[in-house]
């Protein structure tokens, strides 16, 4: 397995992570035993950067991803996030950032996960109504403490981003990207290349579109949180699919997946960038390590960036309210 390193922080992680919120919430049932074996499986073939959150399955998440992990827990590195609330019914409450949640919900990780340290500890939204410096300030002394070795943000605008370095190195940027989410392209990869900091797409399958597994909305369980998503909403969802149908033609020229050539055109934009496909099932994880050994040539990335440009997929990536909570400005 290659391995890159999060910008100038020393951290190195797998080039390919795996993202373990699917198997706890959101895309449909779980099933817990394939899980686990999908994390074992990670493990053996090298893919030991692996991403939880407090908020995945009301802590259910960080609780399976610990069963998988109780006699591996060298082999890896485990990340985890706070800031999202959600109330007792699941309902999304608000982000919070303020010092002493910040040393709540760490604590309240630690105990969920049964380990000493978390390796890589993002705040996985911006709070509007609480300065970085007093967030991220907190995290600090969580690393002086012991209680976590690296610091990450998610979804941070580059002036939070640069006011956050000042206080305590940051070691990841995590934020979508993909072939119908390149938003990153620009200022913020700019800002966070300047400084030093690694970048984790999350959701570098575009929640499993790019695939071209998914051909119908019937396909999705009816509690499957993409049918809330404006791209899978039905003329935004036709109008994706015939961007779909240039990554599946493109992809049968290379003689790849789709999925693997969606992430070998990520891993091809810089050693810096590490993606973090999500999967809950054996087969799709070994799927998606393939695409390490897909090598895509100057002329091959030109005709990607012709056919799948900037802005090419229909509809927003979240719904209005998900939408006010990434890359925004803080108030203070």
């Amino acid at each position: 397995m290659q391995t890159r390193e999060l910008g100038r922080s020393g951290l190195f992680v797998s080039a390919l992570g795996l993202g373990c919120m699917g198997m706890s919430e959101f895309y449909g049932d779980g099933e817990e035993a394939e899980s686990i074996a999908t994390i074992h499986r990670a493990i053996e073939l090298g893919v030991t950067f692996l991403d939880t959150a407090d908020v995945y399955g009301m802590g259910q998440n960080e609780e399976l991803v610990v069963k998988a992990i109780k006699d591996r827990r060298d082999e890896v590195i485990l990340a985890t996030k706070f800031g999202n609330v959600r109330a007792a019914d699941g309902g999304f409450v608000g982000i919070n950032g303020k010092p002493e949640y910040v040393r709540s919900a760490c604590e309240a990780s630690l105990l969920r996960l049964k380990v000493d340290v978390i390796d890589l500890y993002y705040q996985h939204r911006v709070d509007p109504d609480t300065p970085i410096e007093d967030t991220v300030g907190a995290m600090a002394e969580l690393v002086d403490q012991g209680k976590v070795r690296y610091l990450g943000l998610s979804e941070a605008v580059p002036d939070t981003i640069r006011r956050a370095q000042k206080v305590h190195p940051i070691a990841a940027l995590q934020t979508e990207y993909s072939l119908w989410s390149r938003e990153p392209e620009g200022e913020l990869l700019d800002t966070v290349r300047q400084l030093g900091i690694g970048f984790v797409a999350y959701s570098p399958l575009g929640r499993g579109f790019l695939t071209a597994k998914i051909t119908s909305l019937d396909e999705l369980a009816e509690d499957d949180w993409r049918r809330s998503m404006p791209r899978f909403e039905q003329e935004n969802f036709r109008r994706n699919m015939e961007l779909v149908e240039r990554i599946r033609a493109l992809a049968a020229d290379k003689g790849c997946t789709p999925a693997q050539l969606a992430l070998a055109w990520l891993l091809a934009q810089g050693e810096d960038i590490v993606p973090i496909p999500g999967t809950k099932r054996r087969r799709y994880l070994e799927e998606n390590v393939g695409a390490l050994d897909v090598r895509l040539t100057p002329e091959e990335l030109a005709e990607i960036d012709t056919i799948l440009p900037p802005g090419a997929a229909a509809g927003p990536r979240y719904p209005e309210r998900g939408m006010r909570t990434i890359n925004r400005k803080r108030a203070n």
